[in-house]
């Protein structure tokens, strides 16, 4: 018989007779039955040699690996790490899969360690427990960069070597083969090998080895990337159909657009929970809010800020709790310790702008995650992707934050892509309700302008001539005449300032009532005459008696809020410039804005205040949200303004108008008396300030210096005007105070026939006797500390305090007789029940009938 020897020397002698040898006894039926059964690997020293037969049988294996639809891709490639440890006698292999996170590309450990017979579930990582580092650091990162495969035999001798994982396995690295992954260009994963057994280094014959059973890694990678690409497409593509359908289906309200879009997208986003916190878009206070910290009685706001400038503020957090039974909760003003805020993630978005994508964050020192469970549930936060909704203007409306993908892995660039376009998507359509709610607010402007266009006009030229008479004195039109020209006819048409029908304008005890409503145009222009601010501005005297008269007729003919009562709050405000000498904390172009300002207070009133505007649904009501009718009195007056024939200050410069602009918004806004009881304290301050100031310049500086200190002075002055009519002689206060009265009742009239309402006793005319007695409460619990603290001010308009005092004793006279003669009819009413008692305790017995 032959030995081994002679055989193999005959075979190798004889190559054709091998060939059909092995042809004819090892068929493909051969081979598949011997490849059936499964490799089982129980002496890895046993495969030192793979035979070619061996081989076969490890690649049908990873061949059939590869045809698995539903297992995992790790547990795959699993498969092949552990042939390929087998193969080259690595002392281990690992997987590192090549992921982005917040735009920065990184490496993962997915499968650590792999051995030829290590079980799946050792070597798979959790996410919890990932090893995570940049690519620019390692050999391994350099691999995932450069896109080539590594053979390094000496670890130490190697600058791109890192020991960053050993240091936490707390393993020893001497040589390694890394091989790249990739789908195109993309790096998807690095495979790597660690320590050839039984030497010192990996040989060309391992590295040949490892690259060609890294095709099997390749395509295994590949075919589960193309999967999961195609299943991001899928996602993506439904979140912007579905957000888009409803978005569309909502335009009234942004909380409701987002609502609807956000939970119906909820299974494509793939995670356990989210929490959408809707900003509040508040950019700037108002003017009065801004006092108190200027004046440093409140410290200012310290908190985080938007990139625009706002306060980040959450005025309503919407939770959508998907991970059991789904459940959302809405919390309107959400506090500070809510779950989905108080680790700061969200407004540390809201601050700046940027994705934050983050794993593991209950290791993360920055921000103060729970570690426990946030609710009953038992929900734990481990991974969270928060997203800024940024509209068309380029402002953050809302933050999105994700937690907990579903599959347990953090969020990764894709996840980022698909939630970062629907927060896009949404915040765009933020522009549909600003769309929706500017043509509500264009119908509400038109639906008021043509109010005001059916009732008011401007100017005509045949009244201008009234009181510009060109064509009489110089028979030539206005624009056809000199301004000095023109400025001398209307200084000699207006009356003198001390005599105006035997009144004067520089008194405060000034009456309207010898005046007709006409000359009281003129008498308006006196004034301005009188400040010396119309050849300073240069107001053109056509200009000046055009808006002086359209203002005139601004004002309806009502009971008490009409063009004479707009005058008198203009001549208080002329006489505390000038006679009460608050003229000297101003410039001339204050004076003039401020007088000008409160001529127009209350143009276009309609009789009816602000509440009554609000009960009725009024179109004005829609559109200001506070402060209904001073802010469109203001609106009128800037719409005068704007017509470059009624502009009195057209010859400014920007700067100067803008200034002019502002002062009307404090003048007239600070006319509504429910703002009165914020700005008192901080006069009485003021007042309290320059009291004990032994010189006038001290006081001055005091006072000019401080923007604030001015504006706040300006609304007082303004509520003293507006308020003015109480200060007069009796016999003038006794009447004015009728025509108020007048008008409330004529509201309370219309509260009862059109809103169905019961007026209050101010308004009801059934109340009308009750009138001395309401009208000393509101002296003392309004008008009183006005006038008291302007005495104190300035003792030159202790005149207005005065006559607040001696009307006060007329009406409180008048009050006693209300009293005594509601004690009188008390009385005898009392009287008659006593008689009636009395009566009934005679027994019972009849006068008309008596038996003796």
């Amino acid at each position: 018989m032959a030995d081994k020897d002679s055989v193999e020397k005959y075979l190798e002698n004889n190559p054709q007779f091998a060939k059909e040898y092995f042809d004819k006894k090892l068929r493909a039926e051969a081979l598949s039955a011997a490849f059936s059964a499964p490799l089982d690997v129980k002496d890895t020293a046993s495969f030192k040699d793979v035979n070619s037969l061996q081989e076969a049988g490890i690649i049908f294996e990873l061949v059939q690996e590869m045809q698995k639809q539903a297992v995992p891709m790790e547990q795959s490639l699993h498969k092949v790490l552990q042939r390929v440890s087998l193969i080259i006698q690595a002392d281990r292999v690992s997987f590192y899969l090549c992921r982005s996170r917040n735009g920065i590309p990184e490496l993962a450990t997915c499968l650590f360690d792999v051995t030829p017979t290590s079980k799946y579930e050792a070597n798979l990582v959790n996410p919890q427990g990932e090893i995570v580092f940049p690519l620019e650091m390692g050999i391994v990162g350099h691999t995932a960069q450069s896109k080539k495969p590594q053979n390094v035999p000496d670890v130490s001798a190697n600058k791109k070597f890192c020991d960053f994982v050993d240091k936490q396995t707390g393993y020893k690295t001497k040589c390694m083969l890394t091989f790249p992954l990739m789908a195109e260009k993309e790096c998807l994963g690095v495979v790597m090998a660690l320590n050839k057994i039984g030497a010192d280094t990996f040989s060309a014959e391992d590295e040949t080895l490892f690259h060609k059973y890294m095709n099997f890694a390749q395509v295994i990678a590949l075919q589960h990337f193309t999967a999961y690409m195609f299943n991001v497409e899928s996602r993506r593509s439904q979140v912007l159909l579905w957000s888009a359908s409803k978005v569309f289906e909502e335009l009234t309200d942004i909380e409701r657009q987002f609502h609807k879009a956000l939970y119906t997208v909820r299974i494509y986003l793939q995670c356990e929970r989210y929490s959408v916190g809707l900003l509040d878009m508040t950019k700037e206070k108002e003017f009065y809010d801004e006092w108190p910290v200027k004046l440093g009685d409140v410290e200012p706001y310290k908190g985080p800020k938007t990139p625009d400038g706002r306060e980040v503020i959450f005025y309503k957090i919407i939770d959508y709790l998907l991970e059991a039974k789904e459940e959302i909760k809405v919390i309107p003003g959400p506090p500070a310790d809510h779950w989905a805020l108080v680790s700061g993630l969200p407004t540390y978005v809201a601050e700046n702008g940027f994705i934050c994508n983050m794993m593991n964050v209950a290791s993360d020192d920055y921000f103060t995650f729970q570690k426990e469970a946030v609710d009953d549930t038992g929900f734990v936060i481990k991974n969270v992707l928060s997203l800024p909704i940024v509209n068309k203007k380029e402002e953050i409306v809302g933050i999105a934050t994700f937690f907990n993908r579903k599959d347990g892995k953090p969020f990764d660039e894709h996840d980022e892509q698909i939630t970062e376009a629907l927060t896009q998507f949404l915040g765009w359509s933020v522009l549909n309700c600003d769309t929706y709610d500017r043509l509500n607010r264009m119908e509400y402007r038109k639906d008021i302008a043509q109010e005001m266009l059916m009732y008011q006009t401007k100017c005509t030229d045949t009244e201008m001539q009234s009181i510009l008479n060109t064509k009489e004195k110089f028979d030539a039109d206005p624009e056809d005449c000199e301004q000095k020209d023109m400025y001398k006819l209307l200084k000699a048409t207006c009356p003198p300032a001390d005599n105006v029908n035997g009144e004067n304008l520089y008194l405060f005890s000034f009456s309207d009532f010898p005046v007709t409503e006409h000359d009281l145009i003129k008498c308006g222009i006196r004034m301005f005459f009188e400040l010396g601010v119309v050849e300073k501005f240069k107001v053109p005297a056509e200009t000046l008696t055009r808006w002086m008269y359209t203002v005139r007729k601004g004002y309806r003919s009502i009971t008490y809020h009409n063009w004479r009562h707009g005058f008198n709050v203009g001549h208080t405000m002329f006489c505390l410039l000038q006679t009460g000498r608050l003229r000297k904390y101003y410039s001339d172009l204050d004076a003039f804005a401020m007088v000008a300002a409160a001529f127009c207070h209350d143009i276009d009133h309609r009789g009816t205040n602000n509440l009554y505007q609000t009960k009725s649904a009024h179109p004005l009501a829609k559109l200001h949200g506070s402060s209904i009718m001073e802010r469109h009195h203001l609106q009128y007056s800037k719409t005068l303004m704007g017509e470059e024939s009624l502009n009195i200050f057209c010859n400014l410069q920007k700067r100067q108008f803008e200034n002019v602009q502002h002062m009307f918004d404090v003048c007239i806004i600070a006319t509504d008396l429910a703002l009165y009881f914020k700005k008192r304290t901080m006069f009485q301050n003021i007042v309290n300030a320059t009291e004990p100031m032994p010189e006038e310049k001290e006081a001055i500086a005091y006072i000019s210096n401080n923007p604030v200190r001015k504006e706040i002075i300006m609304a007082m002055m303004m509520t003293g005007c507006d308020l003015s009519a109480i200060t007069k002689p009796w016999e003038v206060q006794s009447k004015v105070a009728l025509m108020v009265a007048a008008e409330f009742w004529e509201q309370g009239d219309l509260e009862r026939s059109v809103l169905d309402q019961q007026p209050i006793p101010m308004m009801d005319r059934n109340c009308a006797e009750q009138l001395p007695k309401m009208q000393c409460g509101f002296i003392d619990f309004v008008c009183s500390f006005v006038y008291k603290e302007f005495s104190r001010f300035h003792k030159e308009i202790t005149p207005m305090f005065d006559g607040l005092n001696n009307n006060r004793a007329q009406w409180n006279a008048q009050a006693e007789v209300y009293n005594a003669k509601m004690k009188a009819i008390e009385d005898e009413k009392k009287k008659l029940e006593e008689e009636e008692a009395r009566k009934g305790g005679d027994g019972g017995k009849s006068k008309t009938c008596t038996i003796c």
